[in-house]
């Protein structure tokens, strides 16, 4: 059985919320759950294609929060997102990564 482990992070790259869903089941679903309950302060949110849809774009943008998603590959048209700033994303991936582990018990403190 596989495992999703989903999450939101400070400017940091810390991960200050974590949503664990089943490996079959849709990102929009772990998406729905931590985007509900992101503080009002946020100007942007940064998350792979597996988050790229219009209904997660439209939540966002009616809360005035930047969506800075990759497209997926075979979108038709291909909403503009900041590059550069999703790039940077991967070095944040660190520190959920080592939550996950913990989490799951797969590594020790």
């Amino acid at each position: 059985m596989n495992s999703k482990l989903h999450a939101v992070c400070d400017g940091t790259g810390r991960p200050v919320r974590l949503h664990l869903t089943a490996g079959q089941v849709s990102d929009f679903k772990g998406a729905e759950v931590l985007l509900a309950d992101i503080p009002n302060e946020t100007e942007e949110v940064i998350g792979d294609r597996g988050y790229d849809s219009h209904k997660i774009r439209q939540s966002l943008a009616e809360r005035n929060i930047t969506a800075c998603i990759s497209p997926k590959k075979n979108r038709k048209s291909k909403p503009p997102y900041n590059w550069h700033l999703y790039k940077k994303a991967p070095s944040d991936r660190k520190h959920v990564r080592k939550a996950e582990r913990l989490a799951t018990g797969r590594n020790t403190i």
